[in-house]
Formats: C-alpha cells, structure tokens, sequence
C-alpha cells in the first residue's frame, strides 16, 4: 500500500506562519530602531560626536586664556596692545603702515 502524503491546510499555515515570523524578526534585527545598521550609525555619530567635543573643549580653553591673560589679576601687555591695534586702529609714532 502506498499512501499519498499532502499537507494539509493547517501545516501549510503553520510553515507559512512561522517563515513569515521570522522573517519579520530578520528584517527588525538588521534595520529596525535597534538593528545592525543603526547600531551603525549610533557608532559612527559617537565618534562624529566624540571629535566635536575634543575642538569645542580646546576652543574653551583658548577662550579661557585669553580671558585669563585680559583679567584684571593678570594682564599680558603683548596681547592688550595686539587688541588696541586690532580694534581701535592704533599705531606707534615709528610705525609704517603696509596695506
């Protein structure tokens, strides 16, 4: 006797089911809000990040400095007459001008 094996409409939906499930978890795993790629992008943002912390950190300082250096505690004459000439346009006596 030979008997002739065809699924039936609950295995097929059962198969069915379960490949559409985990194609659903594959397709999440790899580019949803958590997946492989924006774990990714997370990572490449971070070092992105990272770097503009390091110059917004050492543009600080140098503001820091420079505040420091104008204070009245501590007043670096190279740089306050640097500012005189920058802002008001004086000049010594001995001076030429080259434009």
């Amino acid at each position: 006797m030979t008997r002739n094996h065809r699924p039936t409409l609950g295995s097929l939906s059962f198969f069915a089911a379960a490949f559409a499930l985990s194609a659903y978890f594959t397709f999440a795993a790899v580019q949803g809000d958590y997946g492989l790629f924006r774990r990714v992008e997370i990572a490449a943002e971070t070092e992105t990040l990272g770097r503009d912390l390091t110059r917004l950190n050492l543009e600080i300082a140098q503001m820091e400095n420079l505040t420091r250096r104008l204070s009245d505690d501590f007043l670096d004459l190279d740089l306050l007459d640097e500012q005189t000439r920058s802002v008001l346009g004086v000049l010594r006596a001995d001076e030429i001008v080259i434009r």
